[in-house]
């Protein structure tokens, strides 16, 4: 995607050609490049390039890679936002009856990704044993201008690939989503998609829910309800810091969220300001 709508029209159209290319080519690209994108989509592109050019030289197509002598942009420090307990126990109670009420809540609650979300199945909850498995995942990409969804069991690291308690309020609106599912298909009839039959977050229809649907209808949501907007990302940064904050350990939180190390998840924590307050209290 990055090839096609930035990379090969830039060179193409100064005629440059992947032999002339030399690294102040790749320079001025990037140079023309941060005035319009940030610079970690300029790091994107800086990747799709090196690894272009490594596989030319393994293919002795160029002598040596170019991309070798340039430093790519220093990337910039993104801070999620987040909700405190007060905003996420509103959000819960805005979200009764909802119609995204199962993928938001399961973002909330279970600090899930998007892509784990929308690829949560009925195979992988078990109403026996109360456990719900992250195992398949449904992401979105663009490839020759088409907008496509992949769905794959897998997941964003083998860490990701986890099982998790199911506990009794989320049991019980799993259940009440598998009956509405069932009442929907008998309703439709021929209608009714039965290509997702196995997925929780289907529409009335029975059709998967589209990765965008759901972000725009997070955020519609939260404006129509005057409440801050916050990326559904950031339903994970609110989880990371609230479990945080209740004292669960760095360690803990890891597994349950899915990260390959502590580190990032202490790159997910967050202080709420009522706990600087507190800092400072005891400090005077």
């Amino acid at each position: 995607g990055m090839m096609r709508s930035a990379i090969l029209p830039y060179f193409l159209e100064r005629n440059i050609r992947l032999k002339q290319l030399t690294a102040k080519d790749i320079q001025d690209f990037y140079s023309f490049q941060l005035q319009r994108v940030s610079a970690n989509t300029v790091i994107h592109y800086h990747a799709v390039i090196h690894r272009a050019l490594r596989y030319a030289v393994k293919m002795d197509l160029l002598q040596a890679n170019p991309a070798d002598k340039i430093e790519r942009p220093r990337k910039e420090k993104f801070v999620g936002k987040f909700y405190d307990r007060t905003e996420v126990s509103r959000l819960f109670s805005l979200l009764e009856g909802h119609p995204l009420e199962i993928p938001i809540k399961l973002g909330a609650f279970y600090g899930l990704r998007r892509s784990e979300i929308l690829g949560l199945r009925w195979s992988a909850i078990d109403f026996r044993a109360d456990t719900l498995t992250i195992q398949h995942t449904v992401t979105a990409c663009n490839v020759d201008g088409k907008h496509l969804e992949v769905a794959s069991d897998t997941t964003k690291t083998k860490s990701s690939m986890r099982t998790l308690p199911l506990v009794d309020s989320f049991r019980e609106l799993l259940l009440r989503k598998q009956q509405e599912q069932a009442r929907y298909r008998k309703l439709c009839g021929r209608s009714y998609c039965t290509k997702y039959l196995d997925y929780i977050c289907v529409n009335e229809l029975g059709e998967r829910l589209k990765p965008n649907t759901l972000s725009n209808g997070f955020r519609r949501l939260l404006e129509e309800n005057d409440m801050r907007v916050i990326r559904l990302h950031d339903l994970r940064h609110s989880h990371v810091s609230l479990l945080i904050d209740m004292g669960f350990s760095a360690v803990a939180i890891a597994d349950r969220v899915g990260h390959e190390s502590i580190d990032i998840t202490y790159r997910y924590a967050h202080l709420f300001p009522t706990r600087q307050v507190e800092m400072a209290d005891k400090l005077d």
